[in-house]
């Protein structure tokens, strides 16, 4: 009778313990099924995530100016298939309607651009090569004529673009997934997109209603590679200094010409270089 008690209790208290561990992931399977009961399907948009998206397109669009930490990273295949993670480091800073700085570092070769309402320059420090080109009057013009003349784009140019939720007109789906208090060290409202070909997750400030987090995947690309970007150090509306949107090194560095997206350059050799070119993944 004792072995039987004992026996009892012992599964007793593994009940508990299952039941003390497992009550997170029962509630969040509960309330998957409830959303996804054929009776109870949520709207394909959901007014909620819209409501999210929104204020956070509102207080972009509201500053004159701003600053961030955009840490990016980016998913390529090796030559055997593995995937292999590259992470860029950009130190952005935006006064509307004409003015931006962007310094780059990370994986890759470190470099600097600059917008001065006028012309944009993209500036080399490990090589002192700056190139510089003639620009449309505003950010939202220069951010396409960067990509024609020299193949300049940024993962984050949604962000700092004048309508920002210009990127929502054409969803598809949008609901909202929770809130997290991991992600960018506040509370963030999560929500999922899906449009023509992309697929995203956003963490947005559940307070400040900034991105913290973007993970983005392309579901027409081959590889179906994943991207991110974090944002941090948030600075909006503080004064920007008149003299950082335009390279000290205009005037001293060899100067070179943009290269437009699908400019073949010539080919190098070992003959040429002194050097065997190195073949990337």
């Amino acid at each position: 009778m004792e072995r039987s008690n004992q026996t009892a209790l012992f599964r007793l208290a593994a009940l508990f313990l299952v039941t003390l561990f497992a009550t997170p992931v029962l509630q969040f399977d509960n309330a998957v099924a409830q959303t996804s009961a054929p009776t109870q399907l949520p709207p394909k948009i959901e007014p909620k995530a819209l409501s999210v998206l929104r204020s956070a397109c509102d207080t972009l669009s509201r500053a004159q100016t701003m600053g961030f930490t955009a840490v990016d990273t980016y998913e390529r295949a090796a030559r055997n298939g593995q995937p292999l993670y590259y992470t860029v480091l950009s130190r952005v800073t935006l006064q509307r309607p004409d003015k931006l700085r962007v310094i780059k570092l990370g994986d890759g070769i470190p470099d600097e651009f600059y917008y001065d309402g006028k012309t944009i320059s993209a500036y080399v420090p490990s090589t002192d090569l700056i190139a510089v080109a003639d620009a449309p009057p505003t950010i939202d013009q220069m951010l396409d004529a960067a990509w024609h003349v020299g193949a300049i784009y940024f993962p984050f140019g949604d962000v700092i673009a004048s309508n920002p939720c210009a990127v929502f007109e054409k969803l598809t789906s949008a609901f909202y997934v929770g809130q997290s208090i991991v992600v960018g060290g506040t509370k963030t409202d999560m929500v999922a997109v899906a449009g023509d070909g992309v697929q995203a997750e956003l963490w947005i400030g559940a307070d400040d209603h900034l991105p913290r987090m973007v993970r983005v995947v392309y579901t027409n690309e081959p590889a179906h590679a994943h991207y991110q970007t974090e944002y941090m150090d948030w600075r909006m509306n503080t004064p920007a200094d008149a003299t950082a949107f335009r390279s000290s090194k205009v005037g001293t560095a060899k100067r070179i010409s943009f290269s437009p997206p699908g400019a073949v350059p010539p080919p190098r050799t070992a003959a040429s270089t002194g050097q065997i070119p190195e073949k990337k993944p």
